[in-house]
Order: structure tokens, then C-alpha cells, then sequence
């Protein structure tokens, strides 16, 4: 399908100093700025600056950035699931990912992830998506924020219901190994009744869990 990216940029003022939100951005744009060396729940710094280039690379890639002071503090990542996952398997062309969302600690408590999501469904464009996220416990920073997985999990849903989405079942074996690992998503407007049954046939794989 046709990848329809048109960008949007916004500034708000924060407690911590005014943001410029972009996206989604080119890979140049990426390029372009510094990367705030609290970045590093995926990887360090400067590599996933780079892995942040890779993605907006893509035809179905998008990449949302905060920056202040021409350094990235916030990012939010869309592409297809990874070929070796379960959620690849249907081949679906309108199904995306919401890969990653990161907001260095000094930036964090001031709605900057929701404000990157926001942006990230500006005009009509993910109506024609289904955008999923699965949610590792794993992944969460537990120690820099002292919350239990819970409290984490609690803030997690919040941020991403602001756009819309929502909790929805799945029998996948590594979100059942821990209760606190969820799957979200949003069925976009201009979503056919074939694609949905296409995505619950993805979300289930063994019979019994029906």
C-alpha cells in the first residue's frame, strides 16, 4: 500500500524548557541533531540514533522526535513487526508497529510521550492501519523511575490510550509469561472487517485460547 507520511511539528512549553515535536522525520533530520545520553533503554546512544535513521529509512517507517535544544529527548517508532515475530506472519501491509517510546528522565512526568503520540496521529493517515504495540516488562525502567511493574504498566496504558489504544487479548508465548506484559492496539476507521479477522488470526494461534 501507499505510505501517506505527512509531517506535522508543534512547540510546547515544559517545565523543563520549550520542545519542537517533529515527524515523521527524515533520516537526515535524525542525522542532524544530538542524541541525550539518557536514551538508553534499547541501546546506547549513538547507536540507536543510528537504528532511529534505519527506521525512517523505510517506506512504511515513521519516526516522532522531541528535541530541545537541537537534542533528541523523546522518540516514537512505527514500522512493519519484525519478520521473525508471530505478528509478521499475516503479511499484512496495513498492520504497523509501535516499536519503541523513550523519553530521557529529566523530560519524563511532563506528557512528552503523549504529546509524541499525539503527533504521530495528526490528520487521517493511521485510519488506514491497524497500530499494535506489545508491552515487555523487561524493557521498562523500573530502577531510574522506583515504580513496581504495575505502577509502570498503569502509566503505560494511560499514555497509549491517549490516542487510542487499547488493551486487547492475545495467547503469544513471551507476552503470557509475565501478567504485566500486555499487547495494545488501535483499529484504524478505514480498517476492513478482512483485516481485523486477519489480525485476530495472528493474536491467536492456538485453538483453545478462542
Amino acid at each position: 500500500m501507499e505510505h501517506r507520511k505527512t509531517f506535522f511539528s508543534q512547540e510546547i512549553k515544559k517545565p523543563a524548557g520549550l520542545l519542537q515535536f517533529e515527524g515523521p522525520v527524515h533520516p537526515e533530520r535524525i542525522a542532524s541533531l544530538h542524541m541525550d545520553e539518557g536514551l538508553t533503554a534499547f541501546r546506547r546512544p549513538p547507536q540507536q540514533q543510528r537504528a532511529l535513521e534505519g527506521i525512517a529509512e523505510l517506506p512504511e517507517g515513521r519516526v516522532i522526535l522531541a528535541i530541545h535544544d537541537h537534542t533528541i529527548i523523546g522518540y516514537v517508532t512505527f514500522l512493519y513487526p519484525d519478520p521473525m515475530e508471530r505478528w509478521s506472519e499475516a503479511k499484512m501491509d496495513n498492520l504497523l508497529e509501535l516499536g519503541a517510546i523513550e523519553v530521557t528522565k529529566r523530560f519524563r512526568h511532563q506528557h512528552v510521550g503523549e504529546d509524541m503520540l499525539a503527533l504521530a496521529f495528526c490528520g487521517n493517515a493511521m485510519e488506514d492501519y491497524i497500530v499494535f504495540t506489545t508491552e515487555y516488562y523487561w524493557h521498562w525502567d523500573l530502577k531510574g523511575t522506583g515504580l513496581d511493574v504495575w505502577e509502570y504498566r498503569k502509566i503505560m496504558e494511560k499514555v497509549m490510550a491517549s490516542v487510542g489504544l487499547e488493551w486487547f487479548a492475545t495467547d503469544d508465548p513471551e507476552i503470557c509469561s509475565h501478567p504485566a506484559n500486555c499487547m495494545m492496539a488501535r483499529i484504524g476507521k478505514r480498517i476492513t472487517l478482512e483485516s481485523v479477522q486477519a489480525f485476530d488470526r495472528i493474536r491467536f494461534q492456538n485453538r483453545y485460547m478462542y
